[in-house]
């Protein structure tokens, strides 16, 4: 990301992306086909190249943050688990490549969660997505640290929940995603229609997430300025008077 003049726009430079997203996990959880979590309760103990303990309950932290990486699936596949044997056998890395990404992801995750604690928030798990510039060098690509890629609990509640056998309060995706998977298996059966009322709180999730996470008010555009026209009076400096 090189700006942030608006909104609803990044200004961004291209990479050549590489084709694993790493994935850092310090608990237990997760509600997609490729989560420890998932995995876990369908009988696997050995993932990722790592062999988890028997007897673990869900949403529990892990004895230390484990690296769980996918393959980038193309658009309308599903992402793939990965070994980091699989990541060097397949060749979606070099060996250098995987023990960079794998510093820089395991580090990202550890100041994430320091800063996370000091809003009373718990990473419990994220992703990180890379590539190479033009230099060849390893830069760290998309955005980092929300809802989008990372769950976030509250740390206040976490243990008391967790004790219950409760899923954590949260602040992510799976807000949704829970409720689609309580209905259908969101990989096989079509989607249902989604209430609005869930909608509203998502978008109030989303609201109270940025203003937790930055500590900073959650200011809507003005709504007396077409969205178009601000874009375009945002974007000048990027792209010229005649837009």
């Amino acid at each position: 990301m090189i700006a942030y003049p608006d909104p609803n726009v990044l200004v961004c430079r291209r990479l050549e992306m590489l084709p694993v997203e790493m994935v850092v996990r310090g608990y237990l959880a997760g509600t997609t086909s490729t989560s420890v979590l998932t995995l876990y309760q369908a009988g696997q103990r050995e993932m990722y190249g790592v062999r988890l303990a028997e007897a673990m309950r869900p949403n529990q932290a892990l004895p230390a943050p484990i690296l769980t990486p996918t393959s980038k699936a193309a658009h309308g596949d599903h992402d793939a688990p990965l070994s980091p044997a699989q990541v060097l056998e397949q060749g979606l890395l070099t060996a250098e490549q995987w023990d960079e990404l794998s510093a820089m992801a395991l580090a990202l995750y550890a100041r994430g969660c320091e800063l996370a604690a000091t809003r009373g928030l718990v990473l419990a798990d994220t992703k990180y997505e890379f590539g190479l510039d033009t230099g060849g060098a390893v830069v760290l690509a998309d955005e980092i640290h929300t809802p989008d890629s990372s769950r976030f609990w509250r740390s206040a509640s976490y243990e008391d929940r967790f004790a219950r056998g409760e899923r954590p309060d949260s602040f992510d995706k799976d807000f949704v995603r829970s409720w689609v998977a309580a209905r259908c298996d969101p990989y096989k059966d079509p989607i249902p229609e989604i209430p609005q009322e869930i909608i509203a709180a998502t978008s109030d999730v989303y609201i109270e997430a940025f203003e937790t996470i930055t500590g900073l008010p959650f200011v809507k555009p003005d709504a007396g300025e077409p969205a178009p026209a601000r874009v375009r009076r945002n974007l000048a400096q990027f792209l010229g008077t005649g837009v």
